[in-house]
């Protein structure tokens, strides 16, 4: 049986379950690496020059982990997943990249996405991947289909109940027993709610973010992400705050960011990693909005490869600290 190779890293937290689906549908074996450690995100280091900005140098990392796994590795380039709305030129040189970077890995499966040049030419990407497995165009069909649907049950299963991603993978797989989480509209009145938002390969790799949720909720905050509410949600969001989207996965920080500073969030704790323009525009614009309305705190954390866990182990402690004062405050009066 052919083993396909998928790095835990970068879009993995958002379409894994589809990618399994498909492969598995066309009789393949899914090999995930494992989760990110200090020596895997030191050789992906190694591979790129140091300009390049951390999730790439995690991905590499995680490329290597895989070598010897599986007989090929999927490295998608998604150009774009909406109309007239693109991606980081990251997501685009990827596959070229993986190339060129690690020589001895094993060979890559890559596919085009950009949905402005219309369903025709996706269909066609699609079949032209599947045809490494079959020939049988109702087989990639069929596949085709049951991935998409499985990529819906898993946003569906994240936006109802609650999950992070790593919660949606494991209720899907069946591996683990997952409890839903009851809804935050209304939460305890002394208990504080905390967003954080920013992308996916950032807010869920533990490694390069210091278990950060995992803080919150050791610390019995109710953590909320962009995972968490629905596109619609989502897309009001953006509307409100600049209009439309520019960049692919505005949503989880643009629109996250304006949903939870008006929904009465206590605290909004934005991610971002160092040296990526698009991150940095997105989150200035929330920092802005939470500025201007003064009703909802806000603290933005910058990643990069040498970032060290002391430093933002405090900032949080500081954080939630005024959080703590304001709630306590605000359960004061209503007393």
């Amino acid at each position: 049986m052919i083993k396909i190779g998928i790095p835990r890293a970068l879009l993995y937290y958002q379409y894994y379950p589809m990618w399994k689906t498909f492969f598995e549908g066309l009789g393949a074996e899914v090999v995930v690496s494992p989760a990110t450690t200090q020596a895997i995100l030191s050789a992906g280091s190694s591979r790129v020059v140091a300009d390049t900005c951390l999730p790439v140098k995690v991905f590499c990392g995680h490329v290597l982990a895989l070598i010897g796994e599986c007989d090929y590795i999927f490295v998608p380039a998604l150009r774009s997943v909406k109309g007239k709305v693109y991606n980081c030129s990251k997501f685009l040189g990827l596959p070229d990249m993986t190339k060129a970077v690690i020589p001895k890995s094993p060979l890559i499966l890559d596919i085009d996405i950009d949905i402005n040049k219309g369903k025709r030419e996706l269909y066609q990407a699609i079949y032209k991947l599947g045809r490494r497995f079959t020939w049988n165009p109702f087989k990639v069909r069929q596949a085709g289909i049951a991935a998409w649907q499985a990529h819906l049950k898993y946003k569906q299963l994240m936006a109802k109940y609650g999950l992070t991603p790593s919660q949606a993978i494991e209720r899907i797989s069946n591996t683990t027993e997952v409890e839903s989480k009851t809804p935050w509209d209304n939460p305890p009145l002394t208990q504080a709610t905390i967003a954080v938002i920013g992308h996916p390969y950032l807010l869920y790799d533990e490694h390069i973010n210091y278990r950060l949720i995992h803080r919150l909720e050791k610390a019995h905050y109710k953590v909320l992400t962009p995972e968490m509410l629905t596109s619609e949600q989502l897309e009001l969001a953006i509307a409100r705050l600049v209009g439309r989207a520019y960049w692919t996965y505005e949503e989880e920080v643009v629109g996250a960011g304006g949903h939870y500073l008006e929904s009465g969030a206590d605290g909004v704790i934005g991610i971002a990693t160092f040296g990526c323009g698009p991150d940095s525009l997105m989150m200035d614009m929330v920092h802005r909005q939470a500025a201007r309305l003064r009703t909802t705190a806000f603290m933005s954390l910058t990643l990069e490869e040498h970032t060290a866990e002391a430093g933002v182990v405090t900032r949080l402690e500081a954080f939630l600290d005024m959080i703590h004062r304001r709630k306590r405050r605000q359960t004061e009066v209503c007393v």
